[in-house]
């Protein structure tokens, strides 16, 4: 004799940390920094205690860098933060949040 059972579609659901943490993996997040920028370094730390993942690009070093950090964000100034096209100047942890927050 064959059952026939019928599959049920099942649903997951993450905590919002780990949707938080899954987008952050899933973000392209680039940013433009220098050795002695101190708000370079708080953005780095913002991303670590929030387990972002980024590439950095050093402007002081790296001129290629530098030309397309100033055509993102029209000036010289650093960190310049480029999460998937959105383009941030300076530490700002609420637009840094808001960037990262997963779409509801």
């Amino acid at each position: 004799m064959i059952q026939n059972r019928s599959l049920r579609k099942t649903k997951t659901v993450f905590s919002p940390k780990v949707v938080t943490i899954l987008k952050n993996l899933m973000s392209t997040v680039k940013i433009y920094t220098t050795p002695t920028c101190v708000y370079c370094k708080m953005t780095k730390e913002f991303f670590k205690k929030n387990n972002v993942n980024y590439d950095e690009y050093n402007v002081a070093e790296d001129e290629k860098a530098r030309e397309e950090m100033v055509k993102k964000s029209n000036q010289l100034g650093v960190p310049v933060i480029d999460i998937d096209g959105e383009i941030i100047v300076g530490f700002d942890r609420e637009a840094l949040a808001a960037a990262l927050k997963p779409e509801q």
